[in-house]
């Protein structure tokens, strides 16, 4: 299993809230609201639909994988493009900005002092916050899985490419 697959699974799982091996439209805008990203339920409902395969209205943790995946691989596109152009051209940023914002509120979330940085206890208390409560042992495994310079704590670059 690679190391975005584990990052992954720990994602599905923080979503899968009654732990039944899929996410609803609900556990995703439950999830999506604690975290102070406002998304409409008609978008919400779309994604869901898009991720899963069999129309049901709820994704297993191989749609989400599959699902995620696609997403990150046209990220990965628009960057690539992104970085070929030599357009200095204005484009619409309303979307880019949004999602910024979106990042930010998350993040201050669980920045609880404001310093900056996200400690393990703002994290542990975070989760409970947003109905996710964590053992040492997961908060040890989100901790090492987000914080990529190993310094004990999680700055807004690690969070959002934990989130992206």
């Amino acid at each position: 299993m690679s190391k975005d697959d584990k990052y992954l699974r720990t994602a599905f799982d923080l979503l899968d809230r009654n732990r039944d091996g899929r996410v609803t439209a609900n556990e995703l805008q439950f999830m999506l609201k604690n975290l102070g990203i406002n998304v409409r339920d008609e978008i919400i409902h779309d994604l869901i639909r898009e991720a899963s395969h069999s129309g049901n209205g709820l994704i297993n943790e191989a749609e989400f994988l599959q699902w995620v995946g696609r997403i990150q691989a046209l990220r990965d596109e628009q960057q690539q493009q992104h970085d070929d152009s030599t357009s200095n051209a204005s484009k619409p940023v309303d979307e880019a900005d949004d999602v910024t914002e979106d990042l930010i509120a998350a993040f201050r979330v669980f920045d609880r002092d404001g310093n900056g940085f996200i400690t393990r206890d703002e994290l542990q208390t975070a989760m409970e916050m947003i109905g996710e409560p964590l053992n040492e042992q997961q908060v040890e495994q989100l901790l090492a899985i987000a914080d990529l310079d190993q310094d004990g704590r999680i700055n807004y670059e690690e969070f959002t490419r934990l989130l992206l």
